[in-house]
């Protein structure tokens, strides 16, 4: 691939800093460079600006293994593999039709666990009160209610399109910081619709937990029926309504993403999840998080590769949504 010059006359290379614009894509090493998701530029300043992607390096809500803090770092590195150009199969590339920043990562005090949820709240919603939509990079599954608490207060109740191993509404006493419980909560709290939400993947289930509204898509279902059916089941749940997509790692098979803190035998291929996502053009999705990567259990960057290219499913389908179509191939 040559080196092109751009308009002032430079070679590319760490595009993290050193791009002016914030769409388009430009060529460079794979290998090398300063690392941001998918290269887009690293900024605060949201002018502009479509989607940002944020990094949410917590872990002190998990029941199991730790090691998601360093699930941001994992899908920066790993997402430098495919920031070269048009996406399989859509046939484009989102970022000549989106605006997607790097926003950073949200900082918090580690010592100050009571703290974390106010923290990320406030950092969410002074990104979304600029109009520029969310892609967040977790971290544990806690990270989505503080999440959902700063989206809610925008958008009124949401529609969540959850894909996981777990449902994470086990019952609790309230007032926990568990990556367990979190959308029990948010149903209690009108965060989030249940009878618009739709859950995919499950293959678990815990003593006292009930339906609550829930359109539940057990691993099983997924296996046995095809993507544009599950889409169809999904959209006409949603509907209308406005809708936050969240995928926990987890909901793939440990033989597609092992780094992950509480690995579920029978889960989905990469295959299915993204074959899924990309049918559910219809949704008005209005953000999206990928939670509970864990690097440190991980094998060949295999979970972290599978989490950056989910996103980039996410992103062509929002670009996609906004007029991006492919362009035909030339023999």
């Amino acid at each position: 691939m040559a080196l092109e010059m751009d308009k002032l006359g430079r070679t590319p290379g760490d595009e993290a800093f050193r791009r002016e614009d914030v769409k388009g894509t430009r060529w460079e090493a794979t290998y090398a460079g300063a690392l941001s998701f998918m290269r887009r530029k690293y900024t605060r300043d949201l002018a502009g600006v479509d989607i940002a992607v944020t990094g949410v390096p917590f872990d002190q809500a998990v029941t199991h293994r730790p090691g998601t803090r360093l699930g941001p770092a994992g899908i920066r590195h790993a997402s430098a593999e495919n920031a070269w150009g048009p996406i399989y199969p859509w046939g484009f590339d989102p970022f000549d039709t989106l605006a997607v920043v790097d926003y950073g990562d949200c900082f918090f005090d580690w010592g100050r666990k009571e703290a974390f949820p106010d923290t990320l709240e406030q950092h969410a919603s002074a990104i979304i009160a600029t109009g520029t939509e969310m892609v967040t990079l977790g971290g544990d599954h806690f990270i989505t209610y503080p999440l959902l608490k700063a989206h809610a207060k925008k958008h009124g109740p949401l529609a969540l399109v959850h894909f996981d191993a777990h449902r994470d509404i086990e019952p609790d006493g309230g007032g926990r910081i568990d990556h367990g419980t979190m959308f029990g909560y948010a149903v209690r709290e009108g965060l989030i619709d249940p009878h618009k939400s739709v859950q995919i993947g499950i293959r678990t289930s815990f003593l006292g937990e009930t339906g609550m509204g829930f359109r539940i898509i057990f691993a099983d279902e997924v296996h046995d029926k095809p993507a544009q059916e599950l889409a169809d089941i999904i959209a006409k749940k949603v509907g209308k309504t406005k809708a936050y997509l969240t995928f926990d790692i987890d909901c793939l098979d440990p033989s597609a993403a092992p780094g992950t803190g509480t690995p579920i035998p029978g889960g989905l291929t990469y295959h299915q999840a993204a074959s899924i996502i990309r049918k559910l053009t219809n949704i008005n999705f209005v953000a999206m998080d990928m939670v509970e990567v864990s690097p440190p259990f991980d094998h060949a960057e295999l979970t972290s590769l599978a989490a950056s290219a989910l996103i980039g499913e996410y992103l062509c389908l929002k670009a996609w949504q906004k007029g991006a179509r492919a362009t035909p191939m030339k023999d």
